[in-house]
């Protein structure tokens, strides 16, 4: 739902400014380079030391760029597989710095193995959902399921949690426990998003391979009839 209705919103607010850094002659791929490079900044320089706000604010500034290099590479018409390839692995890149962020908080300054911990699980479970994706579809089957957290849910999830709780700094109480419940919410969606995506790519690699076995069997019978005739033909001769 989040990449349905707010990407197609965010991309028509950032439309003009994709436009104007293409007049100054800015490329979609070092967009997404510079994004990527102040999300992990933001998120490896802020977060470990508890400054959730600013970390948040820095990082949704830069994240944005996820949208405007794909809308400067439309309007350019240079969409490609080399720039959809660069935009996902960045993507990965940019996901483990913000939880690489929670975790140097919870094992240092934080002081909490068990947030600790489930930090850990939400950084290795948002790699491994996307991966399951990535594999299914390389093996030509279409992984066809809307998982309950995907990538957008995980961000949206995490960041407003943790800019909220770095309000906790500016005298706003208990709204720190904001980030805690938030990352088992995104630890227990990963757990299920990953399960359906399994499952899913389970039924579709049996149904592929009955389908195979169905064409292989109707294939057999017109083969030998085939044959059949062909003696016949000699035989006649």
């Amino acid at each position: 739902m989040l990449n349905k209705y707010a990407r197609a919103f965010f991309t028509r607010v950032l439309t003009p400014f994709a436009a104007f850094l293409i007049r100054r002659g800015v490329s979609p791929d070092t967009v997404t380079l510079i994004g990527t490079a102040g999300v992990v900044a933001g998120a490896l320089v802020f977060y470990p030391m508890g400054e959730f706000f600013w970390g948040t604010v820095v990082i949704t500034l830069f994240v944005f760029s996820d949208l405007v290099d794909g809308n400067m590479a439309r309007q350019l018409g240079r969409s490609s597989r080399w720039g959809a390839f660069l935009d996902s692995t960045l993507d990965r890149v940019a996901d483990g710095a913000i939880f690489g962020g929670f975790i140097l908080w919870y094992a240092g300054g934080g002081n909490d193995l068990v947030l600790c911990a489930v930090s850990i699980f939400c950084l290795a479970s948002g790699q491994v959902v996307s991966y399951t994706k990535a594999r299914g579809e390389s093996i030509g089957l279409p992984v066809a399921v809307n998982g309950l957290v995907e990538r957008a849910e995980r961000l949206v999830i995490s960041l407003v949690a943790a800019g909220l709780a770095g309000l906790h700094k500016f005298g706003v109480p208990g709204i720190q426990y904001l980030l805690p419940v938030a990352l088992w919410i995104v630890a227990v969606g990963s757990l299920v998003t990953l399960i359906q995506r399994v499952v899913t790519v389970r039924r579709e690699s049996a149904e592929a391979e009955a389908g195979a076995a169905a064409e292989t069997a109707q294939e057999k019978p017109q083969n030998a009839s085939q044959r059949n005739a062909s003696q016949g033909s000699e035989a006649a001769k």
